[in-house]
């Protein structure tokens, strides 16, 4: 499928392709959807083997983001970009602000914010070129690191699982196996300890390990923990790890983790876990916390706990989603993008003709 066919399947308005060789920079920001409001989505810095699997996953993740926000029940669109590169390696001031360059060009269409391989300190740099970035520090007047606030919602998403698969929201006793112990997954692991629930985990960095071990995670390797007996698998790492190859393992009765995309193949995946009796929590709709973190930096002040008192609304919505596949017998993927698209579908002609409306003019 060539890029106008991809773009147009999946809907998209617009896909920009930023270079400038003499900072080393090659990027795409991929708006989805600005129906709602301005697609918000963060920035994410990869070593892509080539431009096809970068634009693969742009495309993929800005269209997740538009039903993030929808279902979430904000006022913004979906969007999303990525720098080819190695953050290790590769990531310098010239290549961020140019980056920022490209983000004020869309005049408020795009919003950007930190994601894999890129920081609160990056969106500092690249507020340096546009207003129109989030997630930069509290002393800059933002909300800073934004994981424990997605941990946070992940943990409401998994409440109303488990609502459902087991008559009871409360999580004590229940064990929980996190894929991925980065921030989101350390802070979710922390989260369901106090909730009384048995965690193991899983990272492919030792230092996560350790530092998850010494806060009384049960460490097992990468290879086992999809495979583990436990109540709920938590995919907290990169995507498309529930898949053909993983489902059969899976010895739980409930997905609910914060990795964006965890299905490989959403139609194909969520129907075998349909099909198996196991509950799926869409992702675009228990990740959510992030984004309505950073949305609140986009009002007048931000404010933690306003953030998580909205963030705590992720299990109604995760509850409208069961519901959903329940009376309709639909996989609860399917359940999600038809909640968020209904949300869409009556909105269309209300968009504002102003972003900077929504955006604090303290920026």
């Amino acid at each position: 499928m060539g890029l106008f066919q991809e773009m147009a399947a999946m809907g998209h308005e617009r896909v920009v392709f930023c270079s400038n060789p003499d900072v080393g920079l090659q990027a795409i920001i991929a708006v989805h959807s600005t129906v709602l409001g301005p697609g918000l989505g963060g920035v994410r810095m990869w070593p892509y083997a080539n431009t096809d699997e970068a634009l693969h996953d742009v495309l993929r993740l800005s269209r997740g983001m538009t039903y993030k926000a929808a279902a979430a029940g904000l006022t913004l669109g979906g969007a999303k970009a990525v720098i080819l590169g190695d953050a290790k390696k590769d990531k310098t001031e010239a290549l961020l602000r140019c980056f920022g360059q490209y983000v004020e060009s869309l005049g408020g269409d795009y919003i950007t914010a930190e994601d894999v391989g890129t920081s609160v300190r990056d969106m500092e740099t690249i507020l340096a070129e546009t207003r129109w970035v989030t997630g930069v520090s509290d002393a800059m007047g933002g909300s800073g690191d934004p994981s424990p606030v997605t941990a946070f919602g992940v943990l409401q998403g998994m409440k109303a699982a488990a609502e459902v698969a087991y008559g009871d929201a409360a999580l004590g006793g229940k064990s929980v196996a996190i894929q991925g112990l980065g921030n989101v997954g350390f802070h979710l692991a922390g989260y369901l300890q106090e909730e009384g629930a048995k965690v193991i985990g899983a990272d492919v960095y030792p230092q996560a390990q350790e530092r998850a071990r010494a806060a009384g995670v049960e460490i097992v390797s990468t290879d086992e923990i999809l495979g583990v007996d436990c109540d709920i698998v938590a995919p907290c790492a990169l995507g498309a790890t529930i898949s053909p190859e993983t489902i059969p393992g899976l010895k739980c009765r409930i997905v609910a983790g914060a990795a964006n995309n965890q299905l490989a193949e959403e139609d194909r995946d969520g129907a075998d876990l349909h099909a198996r009796g196991i509950l799926y929590a869409p992702d675009f709709v228990g990740n959510a916390g992030g984004l309505i973190n950073v949305y609140n930096e986009l009002m007048p002040s931000y404010n933690r706990e306003r953030a998580k008192r909205m963030t705590l609304g992720i299990f109604d919505n995760m509850m409208r989603v069961f519901e959903i596949s329940r009376t309709e017998s639909i996989p609860t993927q399917i359940a999600a993008e038809r909640l968020a698209e209904e949300r869409i579908r009556k909105m269309k002609g209300l968009r504002p003709k102003h972003w900077g409306r929504l955006i604090n003019g303290a920026r």
